[in-house]
């Protein structure tokens, strides 16, 4: 029989070696290292951001989208007497803001950018105090005319007016003189230039409201030819003998009540009266009535295009509830009951 062929396998040459070099050197054999597999990166996966749901601008409620919510605002300026009775609109505004004029009477600036009427009126003057009012609602003012002094100032602070023919307004000539200018919104937003009216930002601090004490109404004295008179109900702010249309009335969750400082605007109407400037710019005393409540803070403006701040007695950021806001523009010479 032929000699089997000799097979030497890797591991026993190496077994072999080993021994012989542990018998030459008297020591102990040390095992090769064993290759570690290499350790996988840890990469943390990042947090996505929320983003925030999108809200309407002038009233702090949802929105139906981040684009419908950067539609153009109008702020329009609306009489508020008697003789221009009924007010057409103010059902479809977002938040409305009265202000002083002459004669001790009140004005009213409606802002509209959620939804908008088919006429809205009837539309009256501008004043130096609707920069403030308007700035930060997009800086879209819609107005009768104005006197050129003032015209020129609102131009030089950066605001758009819309008055005079055209640009949606018109007059209704079943209506007296001066009452009878109307806007047609739509005809108004659509001569805007694009990107025009958007608001800068929320116009007011929308959030969770101080608890304050309750309230079930209030008399706010601008003058004494004129108060404006609220009474909590069925969810709003009802104002007593106001000169909406039947059916088109303005009914606000809140409020708000600032203190203001007014002036001599250096001017006088066509009849002969002062012309007063409510200064909505530095700081004062401020009340936030809601949902039958009562709370006293202060608020302050940094300039006409700033957004209002508000705060509490101690000093800390005071909210207001989102939902639609009436401002009343209150004279520091006027008075404010809470009954």
């Amino acid at each position: 029989m032929g000699q089997r062929p000799r097979v030497t396998t890797a591991s026993a040459l190496v077994t072999a070696g080993v021994l012989l070099l542990a018998a030459c050197g008297g020591g102990t054999a040390t095992p090769a290292p064993t290759p570690s597999a290499p350790l996988a990166s840890a990469t943390a996966t990042p947090t996505p951001t929320p983003t925030p749901a999108p809200v309407w601008p002038l009233t702090g409620l949802p929105a139906p989208s981040a684009a419908v919510a950067a539609e153009p605002a109008l702020v329009v300026k609306i009489d508020n007497t008697r003789p221009a009775a009924p007010q057409i609109g103010l059902s479809s505004a977002d938040l409305v803001v009265e202000e002083l004029v002459e004669g001790g009477l009140t004005r009213l600036a409606a802002l509209f950018q959620s939804a908008m009427p088919p006429v809205a009126g009837p539309v009256r003057s501008v004043r130096t105090t609707d920069a403030g009012i308007a700035l930060p609602a997009g800086g879209v003012l819609v107005a009768s005319g104005g006197a050129e002094r003032v015209l020129k100032a609102l131009g030089e602070a950066g605001l758009t007016v819309l008055s005079g023919g055209g640009n949606g307004l018109s007059r209704d000539h079943s209506r007296p003189a001066p009452y009878n200018v109307m806007l047609d919104p739509a005809e108004a937003l659509a001569g805007l230039p694009a990107g025009a009216g958007v608001p800068v930002g929320p116009y007011l601090p929308w959030g969770t409201p101080p608890a304050g004490r309750p309230v079930g109404g209030a008399d706010v004295t601008f003058s004494g030819a004129h108060t404006s008179r609220w009474t909590w109900a069925d969810g709003v702010w009802v104002l007593d003998g106001d000169h909406a249309a039947e059916g088109d009335r303005f009914g606000p969750a809140t409020v708000l009540v600032l203190r203001v400082e007014v002036r001599d605007a250096g001017y006088e109407d066509p009849a002969g009266n002062p012309v007063p400037e409510t200064v909505l710019v530095g700081s004062g005393a401020a009340t936030l009535l809601t949902a039958g409540a009562a709370a006293d803070g202060t608020w302050s403006k940094t300039s006409a295009a700033a957004p209002l701040t508000l705060a509490d007695a101690s000093g800390a950021p005071m909210h207001v509830p989102p939902g639609r806001v009436w401002i009343e523009l209150v004279p520091t010479s006027g008075s404010v009951t809470l009954r």
